[in-house]
């Protein structure tokens, strides 16, 4: 079953950013576009590299008026060890969000409930707090923050213009198509 247009449920969870704590929760994410991105486990191999090239696109991210919330099953404590431990994960400044109770896993459908930890999800939510495009991939292979950034804008594009589609590739700036009768079998 799919899970686009699935609305956030109510939750408050803690976050470690920039050295500190602080709470957040569903009122934090309505109103604005944000990224969910799941990972396994604090202190693992596929995630620092993720998490570090997140980070690279982080401004441009930022810049799209989108937030992005990095989410396992550790604690937000374990997140402080790992900031404070790993060069990679030192320069992480976007919020990473403990989930030890699943809260979040679950509510996204990603929780591996025999290992404790959480699949490698990615969700773009739209301002409504509705899920607007998601991916989840195998736990040994990494995602790549640039596509991240491209679905972004155009699931953007699209809730801004629904009477325009964006076609593979695209990018902010270039032709997008309007679905009619006319492009049938012409494209």
């Amino acid at each position: 079953m799919s899970l686009i247009g699935k609305e956030l449920p109510e939750f408050t969870v803690q976050a470690y950013q920039n050295g500190k704590f602080r709470a957040v929760s569903r009122k934090d994410v309505i109103g604005k576009w944000s990224i969910f991105f799941f990972y396994p486990a604090d202190f693992s191999f596929v995630c620092p590299t993720e998490l570090e090239d997140l980070q690279q696109k982080y401004p441009d991210i930022q810049k799209a008026g989108c937030e992005v919330y990095a989410v396992s099953c550790d604690t937000h404590f374990v997140h402080m060890a790992w900031h404070d431990s790993s060069k990679r994960i030192g320069s992480v400044t976007y919020p990473m969000l403990g989930d030890p109770t699943h809260v979040l896993a679950e509510a996204f459908e990603v929780y591996i409930a025999s290992q404790g930890l959480a699949e490698r999800g990615t969700f773009i939510v739209n301002p409504q707090g509705k899920i607007a495009a998601y991916e989840v991939s195998a736990g040994n292979v990494g995602r790549n923050a640039a596509e991240l950034l491209r679905k972004l804008e155009a699931c953007q594009f699209v809730y801004e213009h629904g009477d325009q589609v964006c076609p593979a590739n695209w990018k902010p700036g270039e032709k997008t198509l309007t679905p009619g009768a006319d492009l049938v079998g012409k494209l």
